[in-house]
């Protein structure tokens, strides 16, 4: 492993931590910044009621502008933290990368759900930024205050 290497790893550690608390305090441009001009973000593995699939970062803005707005009804947590925890990433070129990252997101109510990002990474300018995340959920609490969200925002 080259020091290049170590420097890819870290930076792309830390495009996921700035999605993960951007995304749980709704700073939407600094969430969108995370992404590729042409990135998708969808769910993988989830009821197809809960199913999204979003297409550039003016659709990935738009989706989180409703979160904000609280259009469709939000989860009421009066707090959301998602831990990340195992990160296995794999440079697979000079500008590219794929990670699988576990994830479980607390509420009110203790860990409220749980998964994994499966990401493509790209390089852009002297960001490494995320151009597919593929969510997967492996499970949920019965009560998860996330249940009715996600399709609400769609």
């Amino acid at each position: 492993m080259t020091l290049d290497d170590l420097l890819a790893r870290e930076a792309i550690r830390d495009t996921m931590a700035q999605y993960t608390t951007a995304g749980d305090r709704l700073k939407i441009d600094d969430f969108v910044a995370c992404f590729t001009e042409d990135a998708v973000m969808e769910s993988e593995h989830v009821p197809a009621d809960r199913a999204f699939r979003y297409e550039g970062r003016a659709a990935i803005r738009a989706w989180q502008e409703r979160w904000l707005a609280g259009e469709g009804g939000t989860h009421g947590a009066s707090f959301v933290r998602h831990h990340l925890s195992t990160a296995k990433i794999d440079l697979t070129g000079p500008d590219s990368a794929r990670a699988r990252t576990y994830w479980v997101a607390w509420t009110d109510i203790g860990p409220d759900h749980a998964g994994y990002y499966l990401d493509s990474f790209r390089k852009v300018a002297d960001r490494w930024l995320i151009a597919h995340r593929r969510v997967r959920m492996d499970w949920e609490a019965d009560n998860s205050l996330f249940r009715s969200a996600v399709a609400n925002s769609r």
